[in-house]
Formats: C-alpha cells, sequence, structure tokens
C-alpha cells in the first residue's frame, strides 16, 4: 500500500515555483532532498561568482539572504513535512 500525502497549498505554491508539482504518491522527504539540491546547487554558484569577482564583497550577504528567503520551505525540518502533508493533517 502507497502513502498519500497532500501538500498544503502554501507549500506547493512554492514547490512550483521551483519547477516542482509532487505527486499525492510522492514522499515528502523526497521533495524536500530535491529542494535541498536546488539550493545548495544554487548557494555554490553564488560562491562561485563571488569567487571569479563576479559579484561584490558587499552584495554576497544579501544574495545569501535573498537565497535563504526563497527556499523557506527548508526551515521546516524533514519531519515537519511529513506531519503536514498527511491526509487530515489540517
Amino acid at each position: 500500500m502507497t502513502d498519500t500525502w497532500l501538500y498544503p497549498p502554501d507549500l506547493r505554491d512554492a514547490l512550483a515555483g521551483f519547477g516542482l508539482a509532487p505527486r499525492t504518491d510522492t514522499p515528502p522527504a523526497l521533495v524536500r532532498d530535491a529542494v535541498s539540491d536546488l539550493y545548495r546547487y544554487e548557494i555554490r554558484q553564488l560562491r562561485d561568482r563571488r569567487r571569479r569577482g563576479e559579484v561584490a564583497p558587499d552584495d554576497y550577504v544579501p544574495a545569501v539572504i535573498a537565497l535563504r528567503k526563497k527556499y523557506w520551505v527548508l526551515t521546516l525540518p524533514a519531519s515537519g513535512w511529513e506531519r503536514i502533508c498527511r491526509p487530515g493533517a489540517r
């Protein structure tokens, strides 16, 4: 038997912004891992751009903060994702 997951609208909307559209049979841990991979990719790209001099030192911290805000869904721990995505959790 496959678990059924119901992603809350705010979470679904945020995931759509990353090009992700989990189905009801997609485990939240898998989706969170995908978002985490995207964040790590972007933060490494930003770091590399800073090292090449494409991002000024004064602009680096605000850019990191902007990325953290963009990836706000990662502030919720994996166990929290499973809790809010369970049917009847709301």
